[in-house]
C-alpha cells in the first residue's frame, strides 16, 4: 500500500457465484486440442510438425548446464561440416544461426550428426513436375 491511506476493508461476498471459474470442459478441450494436432500435421505432411529443425545447446548457468535444449539455430561451421550451404539449409527447414560458436568439438559433432540424419531422411519434391534433379 502507498501512502496514509485507511486499509480498504470492504467485504465482497454477495455476487461470487458468478467470478467462480469452472473447469468442467478440462477434458472436451484436451479433446480439441488433440484433433486440432492432428489435422495440423496431415495438412502440412509430409513437412515436419514441429517447424524447422534446432541445434541441441547447453542451457546457461550452473544449476542448468547439464541439460540440452533447442538452440536457435546451427552455426555455419556446422552446416559446413554437414555438407549444407546456408541458402539451402533456409530452404530445407534448417534454421541458421550466425552469431553462434562452437565452443566444443563434442557439441559441434552432435549437431553435424542431428543434421546428416535429417538430411538422409528429407524428401525435396521437384518445383515442377517430372523434372527431377540429378
Amino acid at each position: 500500500m502507498k501512502h496514509n491511506n485507511q486499509l480498504p476493508g470492504e467485504h465482497f461476498r454477495k455476487d461470487w457465484q458468478s467470478r467462480v471459474k469452472t473447469w468442467l470442459d478440462q477434458a472436451g478441450r484436451k479433446k480439441s486440442r488433440r484433433i486440432a494436432r492432428v489435422q495440423k500435421a496431415a495438412r502440412i505432411a509430409p513437412r515436419p510438425v514441429d517447424g524447422l529443425i534446432r541445434p541441441a545447446v547447453r542451457c546457461p548457468t550452473v544449476k542448468y548446464n547439464t541439460k540440452l535444449r533447442a538452440g536457435r539455430g546451427f552455426t555455419l561451421e556446422e552446416l559446413k561440416a554437414a555438407g549444407i550451404r546456408r541458402k539451402e539449409a533456409l530452404s530445407i527447414g534448417v534454421s541458421v544461426d550466425h552469431r553462434r560458436r562452437n565452443k566444443s568439438e563434442e557439441s559441434l559433432q552432435l549437431n553435424v550428426q542431428r543434421l546428416k540424419a535429417y538430411k538422409a531422411k528429407l524428401i525435396v519434391f521437384p518445383r515442377k513436375a517430372g523434372k527431377t534433379k540429378a
